[in-house]
């Protein structure tokens, strides 16, 4: 869609007004406010051919406009002005992660960033363990019958899980057993781990070994628990929604929140946009689920050593301040990246 110098600046003023100040603008107010020397019955004019585009329409009986889903879509593409942060915001976003070292809390370090900085819902795709690589196992015997896994994988990410046994089980039998384990399964995907779990389990148990025997029993179990691998979503200050004058209506928030507790609409949105690289932007209907009509998600893949393994991003209205919402996201997914792949939480 091409317009021309002057409905590219009253398109641009007229969503900016309404995304600071919540109402629809009219023509009076777009000339007092846009940088040219238009008379009100121009800008009536530029106006009435921005709606036959389809970018602006009048709700109801207001004599003002307001932005499309089709206008926003025009405005992020084309006439966004993204506004780098302020050296201290970014001074304390790099804080955040300066201390930190622990994968999971730092993803979800990352989920509450950015529902604080922006004051909408900050959501993480956390990566599946299926594609993780088993690095080591221990068994500690707590009592009679329970056995304390502690489940180690190449990124650094470590799993504590406390699990029943058929019978009592000796240290010494123990330590044999995740040294056996390990042996024959390290730097295995956890994937291929479970696999050859099964596989020796369907075996004759008389001709297994105790060494073995012992392994799969307790290691059986952690991976018969473990859930199938999948994707999950960490979200945080989802309430935040709840104070956005857009979505406070209850049909909408029954459909977001519903969303946020499922989680399937999210986790496949974040997982399309994982395989784009940058900034992703979703707005209203664009998102392809009706839970999500009334909203913009914008998304930012993160890597661990250069490798894609989940997305960070924000979910607001979609009259929100594209321009400060972007850079946070885009800054978010590169701390998170340096943090995950090198220990550093600094900027190139």
């Amino acid at each position: 869609m091409m317009l021309n110098d002057r409905a590219e600046s009253l398109l641009r003023t007229l969503i900016e007004l309404y995304i600071h100040e919540g109402q629809p603008v009219g023509s009076r107010t777009l000339a007092r406010q846009i940088k040219l020397n238009l008379s009100p019955a121009t800008v009536r004019n530029v106006m009435s051919d921005l709606e036959d585009l389809g970018l602006i329409h009048a709700p109801h009986t207001s004599a003002g406009r307001i932005p499309t889903q089709k206008g926003y879509r025009f405005f992020v593409d084309s006439l966004l002005q993204v506004r780098p942060l302020e050296k201290l915001t970014l001074e304390e976003m790099q804080g955040k992660f300066s201390k930190e070292r622990d994968p999971q809390l730092l993803v979800a370090r990352a989920s509450e960033l950015l529902s604080q900085v922006t004051q909408f819902a900050g959501v993480v795709l956390i990566p599946g363990q299926q594609n993780s690589l088993f690095r080591q196992i221990e068994f500690v015997r707590l009592a009679a019958n329970r056995v304390l896994t502690i489940l180690v994988t190449d990124d650094g990410r470590v799993q504590n899980r406390v699990i029943p046994t058929d019978r009592s089980y000796s240290a010494s039998e123990l330590i044999e057993a995740a040294n056996f384990f390990n042996e024959a399964y390290g730097g295995t995907s956890l994937a291929d781990v479970r696999r050859g779990l099964l596989k020796e389990m369907q075996k004759d148990s008389d001709e297994m070994h105790s060494i073995t025997a012992t392994a799969l029993a307790v290691a059986g179990k952690l991976f018969d628990d473990e859930d199938d691998g999948s994707d999950a979503v960490m979200l945080s200050g989802e309430e935040n929604l709840l104070n956005v004058p857009d979505l406070c209506q209850i049909e909408k928030l029954q459909k977001l929140f519903d969303a946020f507790k499922t989680k399937q609409d999210l986790l496949d949105l974040l997982d399309r946009s994982m395989r784009v690289s940058g900034i992703s932007i979703f707005i209203g209907e664009e998102s392809g689920y009706r839970s999500l009509d009334d909203c913009s998600v914008v998304t930012a893949p993160y890597d661990h050593d250069g490798e894609i393994i989940g997305t960070v991003g924000v979910i607001g209205p979609t009259r929100m301040s594209y321009e400060d919402i972007i850079p946070v996201v885009d800054v978010t997914a590169r701390l998170l990246s340096g943090a995950l792949s090198t220990g550093s939480d600094r900027l190139e």
